[in-house]
């Protein structure tokens, strides 16, 4: 790293800083695994600041600096960063996220807040903790750690007692001249009570005095090269070995106390070959005398190196493990275990014949970067770039036991084969077959039972189940010429067969009624022409199987007119449906009177069917006249699911639930007996048809689906695959059922019945920390700040990331953590832009954010939601989020609905959304509510405006423009008050090329405003003609962009672009301006050049006259407005690397809320100076 760094050193500033920071990181990720981004603006001393102008730093004052005043402060209140490092110690887990050292007791049962954070590392991230001597589980005493991290090292004491945890330093910061890969404490003498050995990053090792804070000594290898890993053996420096990982692909052995030769440098005892990628981890098993090693080549090796101190000349390799689909960042030996972490995001746990034994997956994005082992306990601990923490058991799960069985149904005693399967409970199935044959099967016994046999029901059959109340269980079949075959399954001869239809019975389901009795269950039947009927059934031990026909319902017309699922919602007075065609309906339930009633009441109209019915017009078997006393639907959803149909429905909490065949589960909620959708989700990539959602404790939910031939339970809570079984798809016959002790899984397949039984329930991996994104984060909102009676404030933010998801979080700012709310996963590519209605309203009685959030990014896509937030103090985060998710907007699909395409130009489908605004239209006394308009900056060169048409749930395209002739990166909109009190409406929007255009856009949102009132289905693109101003403020890219107006009724505009530079624009609204014709006029222009070491990503303009800025160099700078331009405040190094957005809200008088987001998110801060003098001038 040292050439790189004096070559860094030696560019020139003025070449730009933007391309070097690329090298620098593409460097590192190839150097080191973890994230030593952060490093870069401190090793390299970029010329704006100096460290001595941030208080977390210490360091001479060279000249030229900028002083900071003295009463300004920003501290960082929060951080979310990737997780670097983990270390189980006593019954704590240690974690390094960022420079920070964070602490967890292992006992906790839940997601908790860390017992203790501190920073440590000031500007380095946490790469490796290492503790003097072990600490005894259970033990209160103290221990001694040494923490390291780029060229950072801290030792300090954790110390335990009575529950509480604290850190002491002992030993202070100290920052070498090279990069640390790894250290070994030393077993202490007289003379080096506390030494460490340091493998440095040029193939060198060092023993390091804490207590002097010096190198005593340094040797250096023979082998000139960086370190791409390294691994110390040893506790003395006489007989330490160092396992190097080289540039070279090779592990090079060397030891510290060799004799060196004529240069001074020690030569290697031995080079072992074998890979064909660069090392990023080595670990060696003395009581094994195994070496293991991970790779780029995504592959793991194990060698036997016998004794280490005096290896081979050859080293043979025992084992070549391939199974990550990615880079492979670390490896831990165990006694019977090899435990790898890679870039897929996966921990896999082999043998040492090289099998996968599990293979743990949960963490998002882009990988695993720390892994922890608790052997005693079979616990292993995973750090991800999501910033989560996840526990997994080792051996609870192994004990689990599974196995597939197939039944062998095919024999002469056996009648027909199978056709449809049905699990009665985890040990019982029932199988039909086609030739009207019902068997039993016991799976305990492993024993076939014949339980019916019908001819009738041969060929085509339908078959249901259902478990009573009571404890019995009930059968259903039905077939072609409209008959259904009731029968209990423990006297299957007592059952009833009912003539229903005088066509064929399309499908059968059993439903729980609310109110109906244990040995009671209803049963819907779907006959010819969509004709729905309810019947409700009754069986006794010591009595026959009765059964009354309660209502007839007729379903919307469609081709495949037949429900396929069916529940009452809990009140019992509505009936929800969903049918092949995919849609949702609701009934009203008006049941005539139960077999109970009708009894007592000597009521038994009993038709010739064997159906007790005192329903008017209704007679059996039921024809094309039964539709004319069947009852429709009071609320239909047609199509909802796609053309493939519902799969379930069910009620949770106050919700609907609804999954279908096009891989997606809605929300839904009944408002005045109408159906309406909440939110539509898709709980994972590549599971494209959703069978069930099982809701479980703690408000966990699991998705039964397929994905491809393979059936898959899925953990929505925990983002883990539970469990996949080979089956051959969803369109054969299965059943599943679940016990707390067990689980099994049925199907037919090739003639047989399969059976996949496991012991014990899948175990969902503990969520120790909870992640944050899977991918960098491009985009943050503060949507708004909640104060209740008594409770301190908590402030709501939108976050939006490269991984497609939009996250709402609760950031409390008393405890300073934050609680994930909700999550929307609507968008198809990377959310790039977010922003909520200023209008939206909040209650201080209540507490409660009504509001419009608004995201938008790649593939052209806008999602538009209504966002609720109301306290609930009963909840973790002490906060209730209700999502309802209004309209989207796809270019493409605007595209396909316009007349004349032949004769325009088709919009660029991979067009992304790179930044939008909202402004609300508020003139119109006619209208019955503000308008929302949304302008859009877009990367195909155009700025376009949206309107909001709630009501009809829609985004309407209002009008467009190609005025920039390059990718439109920034937008604003903002609002001029006349002298006559009308408002004009006004857009900023910032290109690549540095420009800055601003437009009055008032005549078309008026002309908008005017069209909304004219119930149309077709609306024309309206002009939004040229803009007024345009502004050459910067030479390349606006990335920041913030508009603010002042006291005077002026407007500030203040940019930062690419170089570095940030300016500032103030411009009149006067109509009396020079510019004739506009009323817009730039009063003054001023920048400040080289404001930042890099491209400027956030600006904002805080109340009276400062501003802040962030850049990718990690500076957040507070900058006073002064009359010749920016006079510098002060700055602060931020741990978020590619900083990508900044946001800003005041949290208290003179003091605000800053976070910025990237590679990771950071919380701070800033406490405005109290003197209003101007400061920073330049030292001689």
């Amino acid at each position: 790293m040292g050439i790189f760094n004096s070559f860094l050193s030696s560019v020139p500033f003025s070449v730009g800083i933007r391309p070097v920071f690329q090298a620098e990181r593409q460097f590192q990720s190839f150097v080191h695994h973890l994230e030593l981004v952060h490093d870069c603006s401190i090793t390299y001393g970029f010329p704006s600041f100096s460290r001595s102008a941030y208080p977390d730093e210490r360091g001479s004052e060279p000249i030229g600096a900028l002083a900071s005043h003295p009463s300004a402060a920003m501290e960082t209140e929060l951080l979310l960063a990737p997780i670097t490092a983990l270390e189980i110690i006593g019954d704590h887990l240690v974690a390094g996220e960022g420079p920070n050292i964070v602490i967890y007791a292992l006992e906790n049962d839940t997601s908790q807040p860390a017992k203790c954070c501190r920073q440590i590392l000031r500007s380095y991230n946490v790469h490796g903790i290492k503790e003097q001597q072990k600490l005894a589980p259970g033990a209160v005493e103290a221990t001694t750690l040494a923490v390291f991290g780029g060229k950072g090292l801290v030792v300090v004491e954790l110390i335990l007692q009575d529950s509480t945890v604290r850190l002491a330093e002992l030993f202070p910061f100290c920052e070498l001249h090279d990069w640390i890969w790894d250290l070994q404490w030393l077993k202490g003498s007289s003379e080096t009570p506390s030494c460490l050995a340091l493998v440095l990053g040029h193939n060198s090792m060092a023993l390091y005095d804490c207590t002097g804070q010096q190198i005593l000594q340094e040797v250096h290898c023979q082998e000139k090269c960086i370190l791409y890993s390294a691994h110390l053996v040893g506790s003395s420096w006489d007989n330490l070995v160092l396992v190097a990982g080289t540039v070279f692909n090779q592990l090079v052995v060397w030891c510290a106390a060799n004799p060196d030769d004529d240069t001074g440098r020690i030569k290697p005892r031995i080079r072992i070959s074998g890979h064909k990628g660069v090392i990023f981890s080595i670990c060696y098993l003395e009581s094994k005398s195994i070496l293991a090693s991970a790779s780029d080549d995504r592959s793991l090796r194990l060698w036997a190196v016998s004794n280490l101190r005096a290896p081979p000349d050859h080293v043979p390799c025992l084992l070549v493990c391939y199974g990550h689909q990615s880079r492979v960042w670390s490896v831990r030996l165990l006694d019977d275990y090899i435990i790898s972490i890679g870039e897929d995001s996966a921990c896999l746990v082999w043998n040492y014949q090289g099998q996968i034994v599990h293979s743990f997956r949960g963490h998002k994005g882009r990988g695993l970067r720390a892994v922890a082992v608790h052997e005693a306990r079979g616990w292993v601990f995973t750090g991800g770039v999501d910033s989560g923490i996840r526990l997994w058991q080792l051996k609870g799960q192994s004990t689990n036991g599974s196995s597939l069985l197939q039944l062998n149904f095919p024999s002469p005693q056996r009648k027909g084969s199978p056709r449809a399967v049905k699990l009665v409970d985890v040990d019982h199935l029932l199988v039909m077959t086609d030739a009207g044959a019902v068997y039993t099967y016991n799976l305990t016994s492993k024993a076939w039972t014949l339980a019916l046999e019908d001819a009738s029901y041969q060929s085509y059959s339908l078959l249901a189940v259902s478990e009573l109340a009571s404890g019995g269980v009930l059968c259903a079949m039905g077939n072609l010429s409209g008959h259904v075959k009731i029968f209990p399954l423990s006297k299957p001869t007592r059952g009833k067969e009912l003539k229903l239809y005088e066509g064929k019975v399309h499908h059968l389901s059993w439903v729980s009624w609310p109110e109906q009795s244990p040995d009671v269950c209803s049963l819907f039947a779907s006959g010819p022409a969509g004709v729905l009927l309810w019947l409700q059934v009754s069986f006794c031990p010591l009595e026959e199987v009765t059964v009354a026909a309660q209502q007839c319902f007729l379903l919307p017309l469609c081709k495949q007119r037949w429900h396929t699922c069916a529940t009452f919602l809990p009140q019992g007075e509505l009936l929800l449906c969903g049918d092949r065609r995919g849609s949702l309906m609701l009934f009203p339930c008006r049941p005539a009177l139960g077999v109970a009633k009708a009894s007592r009441r000597g009521e038994l109209g009993c038709s010739g069917s064997g159906v007790i019915c005192n329903l008017p017009g209704l007679v059996f078997p039921m024809g094309g006249e039964a539709a004319s006393c069947a009852e429709g639907p009071i609320a239909l959803l047609f199509g909802l699911h796609g053309k493939l149909g519902v799969t379930s429905v069910t009620c949770h909490g106050d919700f609907i639930y609804s999954t279908g065949r096009d891989g997606c589960y809605r929300q839904l909620q009944v408002q005045g007996q109408q159906l309406r959708v909440l939110r539509k989700q898709k709980p994972c990539k590549g599971l494209e048809w959703l069978e069930e959602l099982r809701f479980g404790p703690r408000g966990s939910m699991c998705v039964l689906g397929f994905h491809a031939a393979h059936f898959v339970l899925w953990s929505a809570s925990s983002n883990e695959k539970l469990l996949s079984i080979p089956c051959g798809g969803g369109h054969r016959s299965w059943s599943l059922t679940r016990s707390l002790s067990a689980q099994t899984f049925a199907y037919v397949k090739s003639g047989d019945v399969i059976v996949f039984q496991s012991s014990g329930a899948p175990d969902e991996q503990r969520v120790f920390k909870e992640p944050l994104h899977g991918r960098e984060l491009t985009c943050l909102c503060h949507v708004g700040t909640l104060r209740t009676a008594g409770q301190a404030p908590v402030s709501i933010l939108a976050t939006g990331s490269e991984d497609n998801m939009v996250n709402i979080l609760a950031l409390a700012g008393q405890s300073h953590s934050v609680t994930q709310l909700t999550a929307i996963g609507d968008h198809i590519s990377s959310v790039r832009a977010l922003a909520v209605a200023e209008n939206g309203t909040t209650q201080l009685e209540t507490g409660s954010i009504s509001t419009i959030l608004f995201s938008a990014g790649g593939r052209a896509q806008i999602e538009c939601y209504h966002l609720l937030l109301s306290p609930d103090h009963g909840s973790r985060s002490g906060m209730v989020c209700q999502l309802v998710h209004i309209a989207s907007h796809r270019l493409d699909e605007q595209w396909d609905r316009m007349k004349n395409r032949h004769k325009l130009i088709k919009m660029d489908p991979e067009t992304r959304y790179m930044s939008i605004a909202v402004l609300a239209y508020t003139e119109d006394a006619e209208l019955p509510g503000p308008l929302l308009f949304l302008a859009a900056a877009c990367s195909d060169g155009s700025v376009r405006l949206f309107l909001l048409l709630e009501g009809a749930q829609k985004l309407w395209l209002v009008a467009e423009s190609f005025h920039h002739q390059h990718c439109v990166l920034k937008i604003q909109a903002f609002a001029h008050k006349t002298a006559d009190q009308r408002r004009r409406h006004f857009l900023g929007s910032a290109a690549t090329d540095g420009s800055i255009a601003f437009w009055d856009i008032t005549a078309t949102v008026e002309q908008a405003a005017e069209a909304v009132k004219v119930e149309s289905n077709e609306r024309k693109l309206l002009a939004l003609g040229t803009p007024v101003l345009t502004v050459q403020a910067h030479s390349c890219g606006v990335n920041s962009l913030h508009i603010q107006e002042t006291a005077d009724g002026h407007f500030l505009v203040a940019s930062g672009s690419d170089d570095g530079s940030i300016s500032l624009c103030v411009i009149g609204t006067n109509s009396k301006s020079p510019t004739a014709g506009t009323g817009v006029h730039v009063s003054r222009k001023l920048s400040r050049l080289c404001a930042h070491a890099a491209h400027v990503t956030g600006v904002h303009i805080l109340h009276p006259d400062f501003l802040l800025s962030v850049s990718v160099d990690q500076r957040l700078t507070l900058w006073r407005l002064c009359e010749d331009g920016l006079s510098f405040v002060c700055s602060k190094f931020c741990h978020v690397a590619d900083v990508a957005s900044l946001e800003c809200w005041e949290a208290e008088k003179q003091s605000y809320c800053s976070v910025i987001c990237g590679q990771g998110l950071e919380v701070l801060r800033c406490v405005m100076p109290s003197e209003q003098r101007p400061i920073g001038q330049v030292q001689k």
